[in-house]
Order: C-alpha cells, then sequence, then structure tokens
C-alpha cells in the first residue's frame, strides 16, 4: 500500500515561512510527477506547485509565483513545498499528490495524501 503523508503545517504571522514535507511510503515515487494542492475553507482545491521526477520541471501557480518553492529528494521519497511571505489568503489545506504525466487540475493526479493545515494570521 503506498501513502502520501505531509507534515508542516501551522500557524504563522504574515511575511513569514514554512515549509511542508510530503514523504511518499511503500513505493518510490521517483518516475513520479509530484505536485501540491491548496483548498482554502468553502473553495475548490487549487493547483499550487508541480515537479517532475527529474526535478528538470516545475511550474506554480499565479498566486505563489516568486514566493514558494517545490523541490523533491528522490532518494528519501519526500517533496518539499518551502512558502515565504506568506498571506493570510494561504490560508488552506494543502495536500501533496502524485501524476504519471503532471499537471494543473486534480483529476492529473492519482494518489493524494491527508492535507495539512496552513493557517497565516494577519
Amino acid at each position: 500500500q503506498v501513502h502520501l503523508v505531509e507534515s508542516g503545517g501551522g500557524l504563522v504571522q504574515a511575511g513569514g515561512s514554512l515549509r511542508l514535507s510530503c514523504a511518499a511510503s511503500g513505493r518510490t515515487f521517483s518516475s513520479a510527477t509530484m505536485g501540491w494542492f491548496r483548498q482554502p475553507p468553502g473553495k475548490e482545491r487549487e493547483f499550487v506547485a508541480a515537479i517532475s521526477w527529474s526535478g528538470s520541471r516545475i511550474y506554480y501557480g499565479d498566486s505563489v509565483k516568486g514566493r514558494f518553492t517545490i523541490s523533491r529528494d528522490n532518494a528519501k521519497n519526500t517533496v518539499y513545498l518551502q512558502m515565504n511571505s506568506l498571506k493570510p489568503e494561504d490560508t488552506a489545506v494543502y495536500y501533496c499528490a502524485a501524476s504519471r504525466g503532471g499537471g494543473v487540475v486534480p483529476a492529473d493526479y492519482y494518489l493524494w495524501g491527508q492535507g495539512t493545515q496552513v493557517t497565516v494570521s494577519s
């Protein structure tokens, strides 16, 4: 059984930083594109960032460009999301997910973690 487990969420003041981690268990994900999505309260799930298996292709949602950085360590089966200059509108549950071909919509991803809450206070 393969699982994705997010960690690193929490409460932070506006302008602060957090680093999320997503660990894959049961099988390596060196061949999968890994993505981060978020879902604010009462809203749809939104694409945040994705990184190809080699790390050579990285893309971000418009709302986080220049502030968030996605990276991965295939030896550790872990993908990271460094979030800087956080804003109250970044408040959401953050999910990591695995995809065979990448993409920016949830339907492109076949495996999801349980999510981690990020709350940014003003």
